[in-house]
């Protein structure tokens, strides 16, 4: 029988993998055999999530620590997984973070951090780990996670900086995945609508949130942990070379409506 997600010894790179989705997100990699490196700022957190892959799935694992900010981090954190590995086969782009304010009181450095991390950061990334991996060996996955806040705009947590990254995030992939397309790698991007994580927790759990998530989201509740992986697996998979440029979301059919 095939087993059209085995990913049995390639390498997954995993930024913002330190907690939340991103943990999530390394462990279906895992689970169907993927090597994983756990990519953050906080080398403790990292060091313990790869030490649980490796013991839970019996895969290799890397936690390396980075700010996706820094170029010159970036391009140190992939040379040592390429010493390490040899090879990168995915990367998933998850590091984020989010500004909410009222639009006429961003000051410029919280619209600038924005885009330094979620779009900017995601570029580094890519554009690194093509250079020295994906483009040499013909074959490559990236993965971006932008946010279905890319796609439309909102009236409840007022985030202008972060429906502009993510809608960059949107864009970016279009463009990497026209660029790259013929060079066996292909990109991708998710859009999850509300899931929780230690940003999102104290949000989602107000009394307006719950009774927003009745209203907006068809299916009336908000992501449960574990339904953002298929996607992932759907977009990492070897089987689908033929699926690039794709922008899906993952929203309970938020943007549906």
């Amino acid at each position: 029988m095939q087993n059209y997600f085995n990913l049995k010894g390639q390498v997954a790179v995993i930024t913002g993998c330190s907690t939340g989705l991103g943990v999530q997100m390394a462990k279906a990699l895992a689970n169907q055999g993927a090597n994983i490196v756990a990519i953050a700022r906080r080398q403790n957190l990292i060091d313990e999530v790869a030490a649980d892959i490796a013991k839970t799935y019996g895969v290799k694992t890397l936690a390396v620590c980075c700010d996706i900010t820094s170029t010159q981090e970036v391009d140190a954190a992939v040379d040592k997984i390429m010493a390490t590995f040899g090879r990168i086969d995915i990367l998933i782009n998850n590091a984020g973070t989010g500004a909410v304010a009222p639009a006429e009181d961003i000051t410029d450095d919280q619209f600038y951090n924005e885009i330094n991390i979620d779009l900017f950061g995601s570029f580094r990334m890519a554009r690194k780990i093509a250079k020295v991996a994906m483009l040499p060996q013909k074959y490559g996955r990236i993965i971006n996670i932008s946010s279905m806040y890319g796609l439309v705009g909102n009236k409840v947590a007022p985030c202008s900086p972060y429906h502009a990254a993510k809608g960059g995030v949107v864009n970016l992939t279009r463009g990497l995945a026209s660029e790259w397309g013929a060079k066996g790698i292909t990109v991708n991007a998710i859009c999850p609508g509300y899931f929780y994580s230690p940003l999102t927790k104290e949000t989602l759990d107000s009394d307006f949130f719950q009774a927003n998530a009745k209203t907006m989201i068809p299916q009336e509740r908000y992501g449960n942990e574990g339904e953002l992986d298929t996607a992932a697996l759907f977009f990492a998979s070897p089987m689908s070379s033929y699926v690039n440029g794709v922008i899906l979301p993952v929203d309970g059919g938020y943007t549906a409506m």
